[in-house]
């Protein structure tokens, strides 16, 4: 195995970011400037905006697994600055603007249905509800839980987005601002895997919850990871099954099985609930095109009955 640097570009783990434990072990080892990895990264950033190699010299992607909580990470982690680069450069907000302008209804409906279903749960007027999108994008889940008539904020690390977010009435808090809130909900949606410190991260948004306040956790599910990682087939289009977006150079730091996810809430001093699928189907509003209605009927028994999707709610123990 090669001998590990230091790298001006990134960051190194020292522990499992979902456990803390120091027992792990390496997987799979390339640097990021030769095949195939190379070539999978100008293949997904190009179409985006850039590639800049220069943030790579001598780097490895490094995927580890934690002998403990079995959490799948990559140990180094671009820093603060490339972070910056990565998302706000290579990743062309104009771009990205346009693909998310073509998102069609049955998106902001399905946001609209999770949102009703989360305030049928909590049983409080949306007017007395204060709820968060933590990692917002562009604003949408927030937008949409505003129109409802709930108190809503969201949070983002992108200028593009923050400015596209508040240009709809979102009202953006900073990091440090959260605590100065308290939330019934906080909702982060495909944002764990991206966070260098995911374990850390959850106890400081559970510090802002009230009393009785819920978690969402949303990331990416893939129940044959140790296939993929067999095959490691880097030319596997998105969505297909040998697919290695769940573990993304670069961005997606973290993959967790749902047993990982839930012993991260559990370091965190929160336990899973569940809402109950007759309250799912009785908010449930079948609109939206072929895919949205199929996806609305079939993923709260994926959730709830096959628990096969990493889409968990927490509470506080």
């Amino acid at each position: 195995m090669e001998e590990e640097k230091n790298f001006s570009w990134f960051e190194k783990r020292k522990e499992c970011p979902g456990c803390s434990s120091e027992r792990f072990k390496t997987v799979y080892l390339s640097r990021y400037d030769e095949s195939p990895v190379k070539d999978y990264l100008l293949g997904f950033y190009l179409p985006q905006g850039m590639v800049e190699f220069e943030y790579l010299k001598d780097a490895s992607y490094r995927l580890c697994e934690c002998e403990n909580c079995g959490l799948i990470f990559q140990k180094d982690v671009p820093n603060d600055a490339f972070m910056e680069r990565l998302y706000e450069h290579w990743i062309d907000p104009k771009k990205a603007l346009t693909r998310h302008q073509k998102e069609n209804i049955g998106y902001h409906l399905s946001l609209e249905q999770e949102i009703i279903k989360i305030i049928a749960f909590i049983r409080k007027d949306p007017s007395n509800l204060c709820l968060l999108d933590f990692g917002m994008g562009w604003g949408d889940w927030a937008y949409e839980a505003r129109k409802i008539g709930c108190d809503s904020y969201g949070t983002e690390l992108s200028v593009e987005r923050i400015e596209f977010a508040r240009s709809n009435g979102v009202k953006v808090l900073k990091w440090d601002e959260i605590p100065d809130h308290s939330f019934d909900f906080i909702n982060t949606e495909q944002v764990m895997e991206h966070l260098p410190d995911p374990l850390n991260t959850l106890r400081y948004l559970k510090s802002a919850l009230k009393p009785e306040g819920i978690i969402k956790v949303s990331v990416p599910t893939a129940n044959n990871i140790r296939q993929r990682l067999k095959n490691m087939d880097w030319k596997a289009t998105r969505g297909s099954r040998n697919s290695l977006n769940p573990v993304a150079p670069l961005e997606h730091l973290n993959f967790f099985t749902r047993d990982a996810l839930l012993n991260m809430a559990a370091e965190a001093g929160m336990k899973e609930i569940v809402i109950p699928l007759g309250l799912q189907y009785k908010h449930l509003h079948l609109s939206g095109g072929p895919k949205w209605i199929a996806r609305g009927l079939l993923d709260p028994l994926r959730r709830n009955i096959l628990k096969s999707q990493n889409y968990l709610f927490f509470r506080s123990i």
